[in-house]
């Protein structure tokens, strides 16, 4: 039986392509719930709240250009809004950049599944409220390979706020989403 025969597995017990894919992207069947995390790596030890003291907003790793484009971005968005009094549709690609920029985390090549980046030793999802958005909380797939929630907010004047959760701070339950309110969490000003 090879490592990956689970999928197959999954397959005849009548799991959706998305469930395979995500139980492919993360190395096992996440909705198993007879599976013990600890057997692949995934501690719960290891989840735990960033120091936001070893975390800086100048980076010395960010490439120049990149910080140069990110500005750009927020600038014409805030310009186009001005002018059009429309949102540009770039929030997830911001709130990545962002999270590039002022914590140094390494993104993974584009599509990839389970997780946006790393930070250290830490996989980092990312996700953003937009000055659109109606209520102040993210949705993020539990089977997601994830250590660690970042989240973003972009306001209304387009400054950002930031924090980060950790995985086992998240709400539990059973469904195929959890939220996560911004409220609930201490957020930190970028």
């Amino acid at each position: 039986m090879s490592d990956w025969d689970f999928l197959h597995d999954m397959h005849n017990e009548g799991y959706s392509p998305d469930q395979i894919a995500d139980a492919a992207a993360c190395g096992y069947n996440p909705y198993d719930t007879s599976i013990n995390l600890e057997e692949f790596g995934f501690s719960s030890d290891e989840w735990e709240t960033l120091d936001y003291s070893e975390l800086t907003d100048e980076n010395q790793n960010v490439n120049p250009e990149l910080i140069k484009v990110f500005e750009d971005l927020v600038h014409n968005a805030e310009v186009f809004h001005s002018l059009t009094n429309r949102y540009l549709q770039i929030w997830g690609e911001l709130g990545e950049l962002f999270g590039e920029i002022h914590y140094g985390i390494k993104r993974h090549k584009p599509h990839t599944k389970g997780s946006d980046g790393k930070l250290g030793n830490d996989f980092i999802e990312i996700k953003t409220i937009s000055p659109e958005k109606g209520v102040d909380e993210v949705r993020v797939k539990r089977s997601g390979n994830f250590n660690k929630l970042l989240i973003v907010k972009i306001n209304e004047d387009f400054s950002f706020e930031s924090q980060i959760i950790a995985r086992k701070n998240l709400p539990k339950g059973n469904g195929t989403h959890v939220r996560a309110s911004w409220k609930q969490n201490p957020a930190k000003n970028a």
